[in-house]
């Protein structure tokens, strides 16, 4: 299968790297506009960058082989099944791209945007076959994150998507697949999370490191076991209903619970007390669940205690010179 990586920032320089690392071929096209000179000065560049990550990441820089380092008359682009769109999150620069792109890829090539700014539905209409546009959202670092966004519309081709997803586990990579909604899910999630840590420093709940390490020390590590849904169930939905109406009386109406908690609570759907709340549950099945997912929060906090504990101080910076 041949990758295309059109923008040869960051983003794109990251997800060439991840083919790379996977042995395939990889076009990455610098469409910035740039003399001569200074084409080939980012081309040396951007070929040195890539062989230092290859041999951090990967023990080895022999994949650079397979690296083409072109522009936009770069012939590669019409052999690409997969073109990763990697360009600045600016709504004209993604217009003229994807117009550009139109004369340059296969009708069949499915074209995927790494935004994570504007809506799959958004960036279709600027593809001449839009049916074959998704939303491809990579966490940075590109080549070490496994989860990769995957946002589809209803006019979105289920082959498009088949397309992408399969290629992405083929290397590794973790898609979770998603509607064309703001924030898909991980920054929607990390938003909140984010923000009611900065009110507990602004309202001197405590302290950012503490803060912090309460999220390395607990939060993070349950929750790389345990997804937020999963942890519901596992828990029950009461004990998060009842919670909540305790935080939004005391906190505010974002803490309130949304209506699908309360409808789990009345239906009787709490999780694995009643073998059901947003999974279902094999009575049979459940004690070698728990036993696997225990098994899994050992070897988590196994691999995480000695980095919790190492005494690594935060930079921080002293203005009391200046």
């Amino acid at each position: 299968m041949s990758i295309a990586v059109v923008g040869a920032g960051r983003m794109g320089e990251g997800i060439a790297l991840t083919f790379l690392g996977a042995g395939h071929p990889v076009l990455l096209a610098d469409v910035k506009d740039r003399t001569e000179d200074e084409r080939e000065a980012r081309r040396e560049e951007v070929r040195a960058r890539l062989a230092d990550r290859l041999r951090a990441t990967f023990g080895h820089a022999g994949a650079l082989e397979k690296l083409t380092l072109g522009d936009r008359s770069a012939k590669e682009l019409a052999d690409a099944t997969v073109v990763f769109e990697a360009v600045p999150e600016v709504m004209d620069v993604k217009r003229e791209v994807f117009g550009w792109l139109g004369d340059q890829v296969s009708e069949t090539a499915v074209l995927a945007s790494t935004t994570s700014t504007f809506l799959v539905t958004q960036v279709a209409e600027l593809a001449t076959h839009p049916e074959r546009v998704v939303n491809a959202h990579w966490l940075n670092p590109a080549e070490l994150m496994p989860l990769v966004e995957v946002s589809r519309s209803d006019d979105t081709d289920p082959a498009a998507v088949e397309t992408l997803t399969g290629l992405l586990r083929e290397i590794g990579k973790v898609p979770v697949v998603c509607g064309p909604a703001a924030g898909y899910i991980v920054p929607r999630l990390q938003a909140l999370l984010m923000n009611e840590a900065a009110r507990m420093v602004e309202e001197g709940v405590a302290e950012a490191a503490d803060i912090d390490l309460a999220v390395r020390a607990g939060l993070g590590p349950r929750f790389s076991v345990l997804g937020p849904l999963e942890f519901i169930d596992w828990g029950g939905g009461d004990i998060l209903y009842y919670a909540s109406r305790y935080l939004s009386g005391e906190l505010g109406e974002r803490f309130q619970a949304p209506e699908i908690v309360e409808r789990n609570m009345t239906e009787h759907r709490r999780g694995l007390q009643d073998g059901a709340g947003f999974y279902r549950f094999d009575p049979a099945g459940v004690p070698g669940y728990r036993a696997a997912r225990m098994q899994e929060f050992e070897e988590i906090f196994k691999l995480r205690e000695p980095h919790l504990h190492d005494g690594t101080p935060i930079p921080v910076r002293d203005d009391s010179t200046e």
